[in-house]
């Protein structure tokens, strides 16, 4: 056998010797399966990591989804009949002077106050 480190074919590259693939020889054979392991191991982790992350921001974007759902539909509910009330009463003539449209007007007033600052301390959390 040759001692010397590469031998040169007739196209002129360079051959490795066989003795150089011994790392590709013990992979094959599967004599590297618990590096290859960790590696697989730690993947799965980074991966199963990831996973988390994402499941969290969906369900952060639903729980924002159903919040707003859940806002317009009190809003629909209980302010559209007060505004129908208060918008009918301001149209017929009676202005101020009946109580119902009076307390009306207040609770649409109070109501509109209520989401506005739910609004403000939902931006100042998420700002913080």
């Amino acid at each position: 056998m040759k001692t010397v480190p590469a031998a040169i074919n007739t196209s002129g590259n360079m051959q490795a010797r066989p003795e150089s693939h011994g790392d590709l020889i013990e992979a094959l054979a599967g004599r590297q399966a618990d590096r290859e392991g960790a590696v697989a191991h730690r993947t799965r982790r980074v991966v199963m990591a990831s996973l988390g992350v994402l499941q969290e921001q969906e369900a952060g974007r639903r729980r924002a989804r159903c919040l707003a759902l859940a806002f317009i539909l009190v809003a629909v509910f209980l302010l559209g009949p007060a505004a129908w009330h208060v918008t009918d009463g301001l149209i017929d003539g009676d202005f101020f002077s009946d109580p119902a449209t009076q307390f009306s007007l207040w609770f649409s007033f109070l109501c509109l106050a209520v989401a506005g600052a739910v609004m403000v301390a939902r931006w100042v959390r998420h700002k913080s």
